[in-house]
């Protein structure tokens, strides 16, 4: 059994925010979710260590991961006035090894979401006492750099797994050792055993008096344990310090679900102007245009989506969408036309066509009705939502109010201008409009000095 350890106890000051770190989001999911959703697939018996801003953090996974809490999820935290530092981080008191079932213990970062299930199950397989994720980047700065046994600082190679002869952080690097390229992704897989014999050994003594997972390498260099490292893609390894990291991180994860998306059947027009949220799904054959934006658990099947809409939380099937529509959350849109410059919310439109600027709100639309130019659902009263229903075969007359709550049976036709407040009958016609009055010369009354 592998156990899964994920250290998330870290201050992140670099990302000069009052959001935790690791609950910053990327396409709509966090961090944390990220490296908990990768763990469940490998173990059930799953560590975080927390320090900086736990309460906020348990919270948030007490509510995400409720069934897994106390069953798969142990939150633990770090005695980090006592043991700070990475190696800190799996200690308990008197420097002992954290509660642990695995044989095999797989330690991630909070802060490296991009990881795949692939690269932690090639360490969790690997054939060293400690099999450790690396890669390679021309801009290494702030990584520990890995020395390998047969060419420890010289040429460094893409070979895709080797033997290594220990880790030396940036801040202890030498000139020599600052050029290798090759670098420690801070992801390991160890033998339990070895945890339970190095953990207690750990020192602060170096420039950060932190104590450091890696000296655990260390320590089994020197007693000649076999460590091997795993050549990984540097995209993957990402560790997100700053907003510009993440930044990188979402732009690489937009990347795979619209990779995703069109290996589906999407297809994308200019796929580079798309936003997508993880948690977005298709079915069939769909077309986005540029600039579409869908986010939060959306569903769109055999749809159009046109240039410049955005979708939130909501249902699309068989409909278009736009240009520069807003879906808002809770609205399931089936066989309907959704137009220039419509905003929906909360709606439930089946068969419905909405050609243009309108804004549909807290109602239910049925099919063959018709939504003019300038239709509104005024449907807060300023102190709550009410609903509108609008039945089948509606006609909406342009620049109509609808005041909810209101319902409007089948086969009415309602006159352009009107502000609707009562129900309407089925086969109505429905006028609430004042009746138009001409004054003879009234421009010249208010403009006199344009009187020919």
């Amino acid at each position: 059994m592998v156990s899964v350890v994920i250290l998330a106890a870290g201050f992140g000051t670099r990302m000069k925010s009052k959001e935790p770190k690791v609950l910053h989001t990327i396409c709509g999911k966090s961090m944390i979710e990220y490296a908990i959703d990768t763990a469940l697939q490998i173990s059930s018996d799953i560590h975080v260590v927390l320090y900086n801003q736990e309460e906020k953090i348990k919270a948030f996974l007490q509510t995400k991961y409720a069934w897994y809490i106390a069953d798969k999820i142990t939150l633990h935290t770090q005695l980090h006035d006592i043991y700070p530092g990475t190696g800190g981080a799996l200690m308990q008191a008197e420097k002992q090894l954290i509660a642990i079932k695995g044989e095999k213990v797989l330690v991630i970062s909070g802060d490296t979401p991009l990881i795949m299930h692939d690269d932690l199950m090639q360490l969790v397989n690997g054939k060293g006492a400690i099999n450790l994720a690396v890669f390679q980047t021309q801009n290494p700065y702030g990584y520990g750099r890995i020395l390998r046994k047969d060419q420890t600082n010289t040429q460094q190679n893409d070979t895709q797994c080797y033997a290594i002869a220990g880790i030396v952080e940036e801040k202890d690097c030498t000139a020599i050792q600052k050029q290798i390229t090759t670098l420690n992704a801070g992801i390991y897989c160890f033998n339990k055993e070895l945890l339970e014999t190095y953990i207690p050994k750990l020192n602060d003594n170096n420039i950060q008096k932190e104590y450091y997972l890696t000296q655990v390498i260390e320590l089994a260099c020197q007693d000649s344990h076999d460590i091997f490292a795993y050549m990984c893609c540097e995209k993957n390894m990402l560790g997100v310090n700053t907003k510009l990291h993440l930044a990188q991180a979402e732009q690489i994860m937009l990347e795979r679900l619209r990779h995703k998306a069109m290996e589906q059947g999407v297809i994308m027009q200019i796929p580079e102007s798309i936003y997508l949220d993880y948690e977005v799904c298709f079915e069939g054959e769909c077309v986005l245009e540029n600039g579409v934006r869908i986010t939060g658990k959306s569903y769109i099947k055999e749809s159009y989506i046109k240039a410049h809409s955005v979708i939130e939380e909501s249902k699309i099937i068989q409909s278009d969408i736009g240009p520069h529509a807003h879906i808002r959350p809770n609205s399931n849109i089936i066989d309907s036309h959704i137009g220039n410059f419509v905003e929906c919310k909360n709606a439930d439109l089946k068969g419905v066509k909405a050609g243009h600027l309108s804004y549909l709100g807290d109602c239910v639309v049925q099919e063959g009705s018709n939504i003019g130019a300038g239709v509104i659902t005024c449907n807060y009263d300023g102190i709550k939502k009410h609903k509108t229903h609008i039945g089948k075969n509606v006609f909406v007359g342009s620049d109509c109010q609808l005041v909810a709550p209101v319902n409007i049976a089948d086969n009415v036709l309602i006159g352009a201008g009107s502000t609707i407040t009562k129900d309407i009958q089925e086969g109505d016609l429905a006028l609430a409009r004042t009746k138009q009055t001409n004054y003879p010369n009234g421009f010249y009354k208010f403009f006199p000095l344009k009187h020919s």
